[in-house]
């Protein structure tokens, strides 16, 4: 197959994934349709309206869809006929036992057997337990048999790696692209649609179909396991009087472990962490297995996300009836407005449950955090204003706006000059010289 040549693609489901996967591939000069069954988020979208905040990303899918390339549809019929490449971008939410609800999944599998016309490759890129390829293949064939059609396709893994905030840089230009597929056909056509994004080098890895599934678990496994040991590490630092960001460089200068994820912190959140990890628990203990260090990963993050507010409360002794408390960054990480499972929301439980007023500000998320929290806390669209009249300033994401704000003006406003650096992204020396009681993440008194 020539990779010059334009493929008719069919993306099923317009979360993140789905929408950052069919802007990439339509800006690449491929037909591409993305198929969802909310009316109201395909209306949306057909009027340049962006379900989720990603940098760029909006102007990539107006781009596209004013050229033709990119059509948005709930009728997953028409979006399935004649395409070679069908994505499966739907949801796999944890279910109570932490295990991943593959029901949409699933359900997007006989939509599209129902819908085919000749063959195609039916991609997962949603992140699936080990397996799911298989299960997706036996449904297919079921439908086909009742249809009593004989079309042939294939199945294939396709893992996404992006990361919120920066996901459109990471789709365009990726570190790797991850196809599990066993067939000739389905990876020559995967090779040939992600020819363009590789033509640097070759960061195309292929293998088997379980073993890709696999590799997303593992990747945010490990990913996860760094930032938990360092977290971990930092409360040891605080203990022991040492310097976490001291040992992070120390450790970071080591090639063989690198400098990346490795800062201390309120603990992870996000959509793909926590969901992840309990999702590899729950593929080990389906067969048996114990994965005892992601328990352990799983059990320090929940334990971080309540420092902050900890250390909140031991200042003012467990008292903070009256006391106002400003909360800068809502989301989980900067560049996105995702609000599941953010260290912020630990936070203003905390601190609400203990009594206090909080005001919130986050460059995108607090209409996020007013659709899901309501009036619990008040919010501030302007940071400073946000930390006027508060008897302590916390930071909890470290968007960019936050890192060298003008601390002469911040004490002038603060009631009292307390800062809780979550990131550790201040220089506590700098701050305790200018008057401030400065809390950080394993810094010792002398940093």
């Amino acid at each position: 197959m020539l990779a010059s040549l334009a493929m008719k693609i069919c993306v099923i489901g317009t979360g993140y994934v789905g929408l950052v996967a069919g802007a990439g591939f339509s800006d690449m000069g491929n037909d591409v349709t993305c198929c969802d069954l909310d009316q109201a988020k395909i209306d949306g979208l057909k009027r340049g309206e962006m379900p989720i905040y990603e940098p760029g990303l909006d102007k990539l899918v107006v781009t596209n869809a004013a050229e033709g390339r990119l059509v948005f549809t709930t009728d997953v019929t028409a979006g399935v006929a004649g395409a070679e490449v069908i994505l499966l971008a739907v949801g796999t939410p944890p279910g109570p036992d932490g295990s991943a609800d593959l029901q949409y999944i699933f359900k997007a599998a006989e939509q599209v057997a129902n819908a085919l016309t000749g063959w195609a490759v039916i991609v997962t890129k949603s992140t699936v337990p080990v397996g799911t390829g298989d299960k997706i293949e036996a449904i297919v064939k079921k439908a086909l048999a009742t249809r009593d059609t004989k079309h042939e396709f294939g199945v294939a893994s396709n893992p996404e790696f992006l990361k919120e905030g920066d996901a459109l840089n990471d789709f365009m230009k990726p570190d790797r692209v991850v196809i599990g597929a066993d067939d000739k056909r389905s990876i020559e056509t995967l090779r040939a649609l992600y020819a363009p994004f590789t033509r640097t080098s070759d960061r195309m890895l292929v293998m088997d179909r379980r073993s890709a599934e696999l590799t997303k678990y593992a990747a945010n496994s490990m990913l996860a396991t760094r930032i938990s040991f360092m977290n971990d590490l930092s409360n040891l630092c605080e203990l022991l009087g040492a310097d976490i960001e001291q040992v992070r460089k120390g450790m970071g200068s080591d090639a063989r472990i690198g400098n990346k994820f490795l800062y201390a912190g309120p603990g992870f959140g996000g959509s793909c962490f926590p969901k992840d990890l309990r999702a590899a628990i729950s593929t080990g203990r389906d067969v048996g297995y114990k994965l005892e260090i992601l328990d352990a990963v799983v059990a320090v993050n929940e334990r971080q996300k309540k420092k902050v507010g900890e250390k909140v409360l031991a200042h003012f002794k467990g008292d903070l009836k009256g006391k106002r408390i400003a909360v800068w960054g809502l989301a989980f990480k900067p560049g996105t407005d995702d609000i599941r499972e953010s260290p912020a929301l630990v936070l203003i439980d905390q601190l609400v449950a203990a009594g206090a007023t909080v005001v919130g500000t986050d460059p995108v998320a607090m209409d996020a955090v007013r659709k899901q929290i309501g009036d619990r806390i008040q919010y501030e669209p302007n940071n400073y204003e946000c930390a006027k009249g508060a008897d302590a300033l916390a930071l909890v994401t470290e968007w960019h706006e936050f890192r060298r704000p003008a601390f002469d003006r911040l004490k002038t406003l603060l009631k009292q000059p307390v800062i809780f650096d979550g990131r550790n992204i201040w220089s506590p020396s700098e701050l305790r010289a200018a008057g401030f009681t400065y809390y950080g993440m394993g810094r010792n008194k002398n940093a």
